[in-house]
């Protein structure tokens, strides 16, 4: 009936102190991981908000797919690089030192501050990783640019009580 197996739903069992739970294999959340990557290239063309909605798309369907079967910790941590990511997306359009400076500064940080990390040699993705940009760019501040919680979107769909 099924010929292509992608179409069923994967997951893997596990038993510890008597309860049996599922998680998604590691083939499904590689695959997911691997399509965030590419949605979140940094040579990748198009306005932020389309990035972003892309973005929603592939994470909603997917949760809403394996949304039942434990993997509250592999949010967590798909919600953290998701977030870098965006971040180094974000720190590369910006391109020039003279934008990054007054994009750092019209998110309120100092005036030192922005203009060492705006002048500063270190890679993108070095970069994203700062407190300076984590400051000017927080997790609240992509929510509001329409990127969805991926913690709280699961834990509403799916608390386990």
């Amino acid at each position: 009936m099924w010929r292509n197996s992608s179409y069923i739903l994967r997951v893997s069992s596990t038993k510890s102190v008597g309860k049996v739970g599922y998680r998604p294999i590691k083939s499904a959340k590689k695959r997911l991981k691997d399509k965030l990557r590419i949605l979140t290239s940094r040579k990748r063309t198009g306005t932020f908000s389309e990035i972003v909605k892309r973005i929603n798309q592939t994470t909603v369907g997917w949760i809403n797919y394996y949304g039942v079967a434990n993997m509250k910790t592999f949010i967590q941590e798909l919600q953290g690089w998701l977030n870098h990511r965006l971040r180094q997306l974000i720190w590369k359009r910006w391109k020039l030192p003279r934008t990054k400076y007054v994009k750092l500064r019209q998110y309120g940080i100092q005036h030192d501050e922005a203009m060492k990390t705006a002048h500063s040699r270190k890679g993108y993705w070095r970069i994203s990783r700062s407190e300076v940009l984590h400051q000017a760019i927080p997790n609240k501040r992509l929510v509001k640019w329409g990127l969805k919680d991926l913690s709280q979107f699961y834990e509403q769909r799916y608390s386990k009580g």
